[in-house]
């Protein structure tokens, strides 16, 4: 059962989020090839796979494990986290400061969604 309150199309934060996501994807294993390619692509495995097996019923339709909202609030902000901290690692100070930038605009448009994912359960009902 999906919330009634749930997104039915992309917005402007599902926008962003996908954004920083995908800078999260790429920085990272960029940020941390030179010292470990190993666990460079761990952490491509772990920022897509976390997402995808853990979510939040009432937020996604397919839910492969059920977990609360905040867990799902906790693998969003790494994902913010780790394209912030993987673009001053691994680019040059104007992109990092973009990136940053937009990690901190994605907080602010993900905070109805945030606010609302509080509420769930691993089940669909509100707390």
């Amino acid at each position: 059962m999906i919330d009634k309150g749930a997104p039915r199309r992309p917005d402007l934060a599902s926008a962003l989020r996908f954004l920083t996501e995908l800078i999260a994807w790429v920085a990272t294993p960029w940020a941390l090839a030179p010292h470990s390619v190993l666990l460079a692509v761990a952490s491509v495995i772990l920022l897509i796979g976390l997402p995808t097996v853990f979510a939040t019923p009432g937020d996604k339709h397919q839910v492969i494990v059920p977990v609360p909202g905040v867990v799902t609030i906790a693998l969003v902000a790494l994902q913010l986290v780790a394209a912030a901290v993987s673009a001053w690692m691994a680019w040059p100070r104007p992109v990092a400061v973009a990136v940053t930038v937009l990690a901190l605009v994605t907080v602010g448009a993900e905070l109805p969604r945030w606010r609302r994912l509080a509420r769930l359960r691993r089940d669909p009902r509100p707390v």
